[in-house]
Parts: structure tokens; sequence; C-alpha cells
């Protein structure tokens, strides 16, 4: 069985070229001392070009610590049924609402250390910070143009800078990663591509398969990564080019297949006409620590509140939050005369939740990595699967007909493990999917409008993965 995600360096492989990890971080003005506490751990970095097919007959997204925990009840912690008013939750605000990014292939001049000014940076410290950095650089330029993707935040606020070499992918690319530190000054990461293993393959497939044939995906991926593929090209796919898939239009993947220390896990998704190299749309995974990593698009895009709202491959939304009318008592009968019987007064009690209605067995999935920490009945509940997320998160899947047999207490799950399957148990009316998202044992509705997590959001301090791994998991950005 698969572990977590582990913090160790991967290596990424265009064709032939993989990627090698080295860092150098300067911080403007500001000590040693400084600079060891801005110093960033180095994130998953891609690798070489290699078609692989992987046939799967199983899931690999569970990690099994149940045999390591001296308790063996399924019994819930209290706190995690807590009932709060919503109004009470006061939602993250941290998560940059206005973050965008862009990206091109600059035409070389002589002014190259003008860049940040031509790629939209109004800032003069970063402007010379930039200029004293890049002086041997430029000395190492290929091609004829510089691939950059810039990234800003609230106010045009410059959140990071990646720039490569050259629009060419071999042994001798450099991707450098500009971004401001927290302590005032500027970091630059410096990326280097070698020869190396491999960790991250490429996969390419006909976007028709995508879209209707499953058979093959699973051919292909391990089957957990086929319910997140799944939902990354729902939401990226061109709806105003909706005849993409009549044509030569092939997805781009670079994956991790994982091991016994490591999630598989899809890094970059692309549509791209192979033809001219157009890339229709994209996606990036970002890897976080304090929350769960998240996709987001080639312009900075969010697609995670999607994702946790989107535990079933079918899904139709029966009822939403909000209220519902409550079953009333009968009165007793009277035997006074009375000259009307007033109406009786329809009493509604708020429900809490998203019930998706669905087939009874059809597959319920987590919606992101996590660990189990209820299995088993609960009341209204039925049959119950609560599991807790970093940033102290919890998902309930409830009135399940049955569990996956994998499936323990304790146990940790990969984003598209398939956890149980719908059904009718507990206090319900017919075969739905009852779903709740709940932080700090408060609910949240992940549908409303003013909802914005910082699950769902780039933050400031992820700007520059982002902006490295466009230029280093993309397809070459064309002049």
């Amino acid at each position: 069985m698969n572990r977590k995600v582990s913090q160790s360096t991967l290596v990424f492989a265009w064709a032939p070229s993989f990627f090698c990890n080295a860092l150098f971080s300067v911080i403007f003005g500001f000590s040693s001392a400084a600079l060891a506490q801005q110093t960033k751990q180095i994130q998953k970095t891609p690798q070489g070009t290699q078609k692989v097919i992987i046939q799967s007959s199983g899931q690999r997204g569970l990690k099994d610590t149940a045999g390591n925990s001296n308790s063996k009840s399924n019994s819930l912690n209290p706190a995690l049924f807590q009932r709060k008013d919503p109004d009470e939750l006061i939602l993250d605000s941290a998560g940059n609402l206005d973050y965008r990014v862009s990206q091109g292939c600059l035409r070389r001049n002589l002014n190259e250390d003008k860049l940040p000014a031509n790629v939209g940076i109004d800032n003069r410290a970063f402007a010379e910070f930039f200029k004293n950095q890049t002086k041997t650089f430029f000395d190492r330029m290929r091609g004829e143009c510089i691939p950059y993707a810039v990234a800003f935040g609230s106010r045009n606020r410059f959140d990071s800078l990646s720039i490569m070499n050259g629009p060419i992918q071999d042994a001798n690319t450099e991707v450098w990663t500009f971004t401001p530190s927290a302590v005032g000054g500027f970091l630059v990461q410096q990326d280097y591509l070698r020869n190396e293993s491999q960790n991250l393959s490429e996969i390419r497939m006909p976007l028709r398969e995508v879209l209707y044939d499953p058979a093959k995906v699973n051919d292909k991926l391990p089957v957990e990564l086929v319910w997140e593929l799944n939902s990354i090209i729902k939401q990226i796919y061109p709806e105003e080019n909706n005849s993409l898939e009549n044509t030569n239009s092939v997805v781009r993947l670079i994956v991790d297949f994982g091991d016994r220390e490591r999630w598989a896990q899809i890094w970059a998704v692309e549509i791209l006409d192979p033809s001219n190299k157009e890339v229709f749309a994209s996606a990036y995974w970002v890897e976080r620590g304090d929350v769960p990593g998240g996709f987001f698009t080639g312009s900075g895009e969010s697609l995670e509140r999607s994702f946790w709202t989107n535990p079933l491959s079918y899904r139709r939304i029966s009822r939403g939050v909000g209220s519902v009318r409550a079953s009333s008592s009968k009165r007793p009968a009277s035997t006074a005369p009375t000259a009307q019987a007033a109406p009786p007064k329809q009493r509604y009690r708020t429900h809490m939740g998203i019930d998706y209605a669905a087939p009874t067995g059809t597959p319920v999935f987590s919606v992101a990595n996590g660990k189990v920490v209820h299995l088993g009945y609960s009341g209204a509940f039925g049959n119950l699967i609560v599991i807790e997320h970093p940033g102290n998160y919890h998902t309930y899947y409830a009135h399940l007909s049955n569990y996956n047999v994998e499936l323990a207490l304790g146990n940790e799950v990969r984003r598209g493990f398939e956890i149980g399957y719908v059904g009718s148990t507990g206090r319900s009316t017919g075969p739905h999917l009852h779903f709740e998202l709940r932080k700090n044992g408060i609910y949240i509705d992940p549908y409303a409008a003013k909802t914005q997590l910082d699950l769902w959001s780039m933050r400031d301090n992820e700007s520059g993965q982002l902006t490295r791994e466009i230029l280093l998991f993309g397809s070459p950005i064309q002049n």
C-alpha cells in the first residue's frame, strides 16, 4: 500500500533530460540567519518523457495504520459532531482572491535585465535585485526567446516570477524563480536539469479516450488517479470548443506513479493539439504542508472547490443546505365543538450538508488526502465515514450501503480512493449520499457564494511553486 507523499526530492524527465534540484536563495539586504529562516524546502520537480502502461488490479491510495493503534473502537469523537450556527464561521481570508498568472516567451534583446518591467512588474527594488542576480544567467541563454511565468496578487502586487534559459528542454536547462521574502527583500531559487533516475513520467492519451473510454485510461493510470483526472478534465475542458474530442487533441500528463513511501500523483495536465503544440487548457498540482495540496490552472484559477464538492463520479444534487419540512406530530382528537379548526403550523429544521441523489451501490470517493477517524453506524447518519484532513478539516459521507472492504479505522487514504457506496441507511428517504464539509467542527456550506477557504486559493508563499511548475511541467512555451 502507498504511504503519504514524502518530502524527499523527486525528479522529472523530459525526453532525454531529467530534473535535479539545486537551491541557491539570496535575500537582498538581510543576514544569513534571516536567509536560513526563509530558505524553503525544494518542491517536487519534473522528469523524463516515457510512455508508461500500468495494469492496475486494485487501488493503491490506502495506508493501513490501524495495526499500529491500540484502540479498536470505531466510535466518533463527539467534538466532530458539533452543530454550530454557520453564521459563527469566520471564513479564511488569507486566500488571495485576486491571484492571476500570465506566461509567454519574451523575445530576446540587448536589455534582458529589464525583463521584469516588460512582463508587468512595477517594483524598482526588485528590478535592481533581478539585474544583479541574472548577470550570468543570460550568458547561458539558448533560442530566440525567454520563457517566463509571472504571478500577481491583489492590487497588482508582484508574487513570483520564473524564467527559463530558452525554450529548450535538455540537460542544460535552468529555471530561476524569484519571490518576495517575508522579512523583506527577495529570494531566488535556481533549478537545473540533468540526467537522473526518474520518478515522474509523461503520458499522452487521445482526448476522446479520456472523455469516453475509461477502460483505456484505467490501463495507463493507477485507479485512484482516474477519478482525479476525470474531475480535472471536466473543469478545464474548454466548453466553447466542444468539438475538440473530434480532433487529434491529446491529454498530456506528468505523473508520479508513487511507491510504498509516496502517493501516486498527477502533477500536470494539458489538453493540447500535437500538430501545432497549442495548449487549450492546463492544470498543475501545488503541494502544501498545513492544508491539503491543490490543482490550479495555468492562469492561476483554483480547481479545488469542485474537488471538495465532488465525492461521486455520477451525481445529481437533490437538496442543499437550507430549511426542510420536519414531520409534525398528530394532534390529539378534540371533542369540544369548534367553529373551524386552525390549520397546523408547519415546522422546519435546518438541513446541514449536501445530498447527492444516486443509485444504491454508486461508488463514493474521498475528496482529499486524509485519515479515517470514524467508520461505522451513527444514528441518523446511518453507515458513516468521517475523514480528517490537514488544516482541521473533516468530510462526512453518510447513509452508505457499505464500505470498501480494504478500509479500516485509522487508515490514511488518498484523494480519489473509493471509500464506500451510496445507500439509504439511517434517517433517509431514499438512496443518496449525504456529504458534509466542516472546519474546527463548524459546518461549512461549500456551495455558498461567499465561502472561500484556504483550500481553494493560492497563497502568497505558494506562488513560486506554481510559476516554476508551469515552466518545468508544461509544454515548451512558444514564441
